[in-house]
């Protein structure tokens, strides 16, 4: 088949260049009416959908932060040497990127509240063999399944957040998945100060089977139901999301405007996206999650209890900061991100996670150089909870908000798979080598002393076969 030759840039036109209606109200949501423009308000089947999504996102948050506080039970009763507990932290990243690769096709082929449900099923079991593992490799794959649940989520989640809010409010009810996150790393640091790693994972399962059993009562994406071409329940889960009083007619008619014209393209493939067309949409979406995976963020995470006490700080205290930073920064972020949009809450928190790491940097190096000793642990705490309060306003949700945006319903299973897979695969990498970069230093390494030696000494320690031919 074809592609028609369908412009992306006339096909927005298209449907945002309408004629307004003659009463000067714009239907099709709820809310209150201010001088003649209907002002939009979520109704509470928008609230319980989010909720219930954001459930996976918390899912999500309790697997990140797991591998800190267990560290060192994990380690003590089965015997893991830091490389052994690297591969466990780090495995979570690589069934992430199997669910990655799967999310987008699998969202497209059974659904948004499907692909949920099928996530939390491997989520549990999971959890599940990380709780009776009594050898590495059961913990290993335990955690692997846990990963794959939470490559599903990480796409399908805030795409269908997007999918069912009102165009005004779904930045911020978007964001409330890294919201979410935040939480579910937070609790899990905080009952993690105090329980066992067992217990730990036993907890993990509560938020996988309250999202189980919410998914019964909320609609499905009316986006994707007519990308399937099932008009009728398009309209009816649409109904249901703005309120049975609700005129959803113009909405309504948009989405089938926009699908319609959609399907005169053939169907997209992940090879459909390195096409000029979509090359802007392409680097903003790849380039965001470099941006926000190589900043370091999971290596914080996952291990932030081993940086403290590296630094000679208590690392429970540690944690116990980083909540105390972490939910409300989050927050504000949520408040913020319709308000103040998204580039320059994004160069905010850009501009504070460099500080904080060029703070924690320097704590470690005044640390080695035997300087100001009182003074590095606190100068660490303090770069950390700076680098997690700015990620947490914009860098850590920011990305999947405008990744659920950007892509045409047509590419958004090719497009977001790839871009899910590119932000989990940064992840793993610095999830693995964190724990061998903060024992191993460059510089110490590989520069040689060259003080008081002669230049053939030096050659000789430094070149021993040029010398021996």
């Amino acid at each position: 088949m074809n592609r028609a030759k369908l412009e992306v840039g006339e096909l927005s036109s298209s449907l945002i260049h309408k004629e307004k209606p003659r009463d000067g109200v714009v239907h099709g949501f709820s809310g209150e009416e201010q001088d003649g423009i209907k002002t939009t308000s979520a109704t509470t089947m928008v609230v319980l959908s989010t909720s219930v999504a954001v459930c996976g996102s918390y899912v999500f948050g309790t697997a990140i932060g797991y591998s800190s506080p267990a560290q060192t039970g994990i380690t003590d009763d089965l015997g893991l040497s830091v490389a052994e507990y690297s591969f466990f932290g780090s495995i979570l990243t690589i069934g992430a990127m199997i669910g990655a690769v799967m999310s987008g096709r699998l969202a497209d082929y059974i659904g948004r509240k499907r692909t949920m449900g099928f996530s939390e099923i491997f989520c549990i079991i999971g959890w599940l063999l990380i709780l009776f593992s009594k050898a590495a490799l059961w913990l290993d794959f335990g955690r692997m399944l846990v990963g794959y649940g939470m490559g599903l989520l990480s796409y399908v989640v805030p795409v269908y957040i997007a999918e069912v809010t009102p165009k005004d409010i779904r930045g911020g009810f978007t964001s409330v998945h890294q919201l979410m996150i935040c939480c579910g790393v937070s609790i899990t640091y905080l009952i993690g100060a105090f329980a066992t790693w067992r217990t730990l994972a036993l907890i993990g399962t509560i938020p996988c089977l309250m999202q189980l059993l919410g998914l019964f009562f909320i609609p499905e994406s009316p986006r994707w139901q007519a990308k399937i071409g099932k008009w009728k329940e398009c309209e009816a889960s649409l109904q249901c999301l703005r309120g049975n009083n609700a005129d959803i007619s113009n909405e309504a008619s948009e989405i089938k405007d926009y699908t319609e014209q959609l399907q005169r393209l053939s169907e997209s493939s992940v090879f459909d996206l390195f096409q000029k067309d979509y090359a802007w949409s392409l680097i903003v979406g790849v380039g965001l999650m470099v941006l926000q995976q190589f900043g370091g963020v999971n290596g914080i995470a996952f291990y932030a209890s081993s940086i403290f006490i590296s630094a000679g700080f208590s690392g429970s205290v540690g944690m116990i900061a980083m909540v105390v930073v972490q939910v409300p920064m989050t927050t504000l972020g949520v408040l913020l991100l319709d308000k103040s949009g998204r580039r320059p809450l994004l160069l905010v928190s850009a501009a504070g996670t460099c500080l904080g790491c060029f703070l924690v940097g320097l704590s470690f190096l005044l640390q080695d150089l035997q300087q100001w000793k009182e003074v590095t642990p606190i100068l660490s705490l303090v770069g950390v909870l700076v680098y997690t309060g700015s990620f947490s306003l914009g860098m850590g949700g920011i990305p999947w908000v405008i990744m659920s945006e950007i892509f045409p319903i047509n590419m958004k299973g090719s497009a977001g798979s790839l871009v899910t897979l590119v932000s989990w695969l940064g992840s793993w990498i610095i999830s693995f080598a964190f724990n061998f970069l903060m024992k191993w230093s460059s510089t110490a390494k590989l520069v040689p002393e060259t003080k008081g030696q002669t230049l053939e000494e030096i050659q000789a320690s430094m070149n021993p076969v040029s010398l021996e031919r």
